[in-house]
């Protein structure tokens, strides 16, 4: 669901599986690999969502943050 009531975005598993694998054949593309860590910054989403699973789907360590952090609380958590 989005921010706005009666907003919503639907999704199926086939649409998921694909975004997904895409994700992270851009990933791999722009060097990153198994024990990367990959900090991913974004609305909660499709996208992010599958972009979480796109690390985990080639072994890449990921973190979530959002908007609301100073640049130093989201460089903080970046660093950890």
């Amino acid at each position: 669901e989005k921010d706005e009531p009666g907003e919503e975005v639907r999704v199926t598993y086939r649409e998921l599986l694909e975004l997904t694998c895409r994700l992270g054949n851009t990933l791999k593309r722009q060097g990153v690999k198994r024990g990367d860590r990959v900090t991913i910054y974004m609305p909660p989403c499709p996208l992010a969502v599958a972009s979480m699973l796109a690390c985990a789907r080639i072994g890449a360590v990921h973190a979530v943050v959002f908007a609301g952090f100073s640049a130093e609380s989201l460089a903080d958590r970046i660093r950890d």
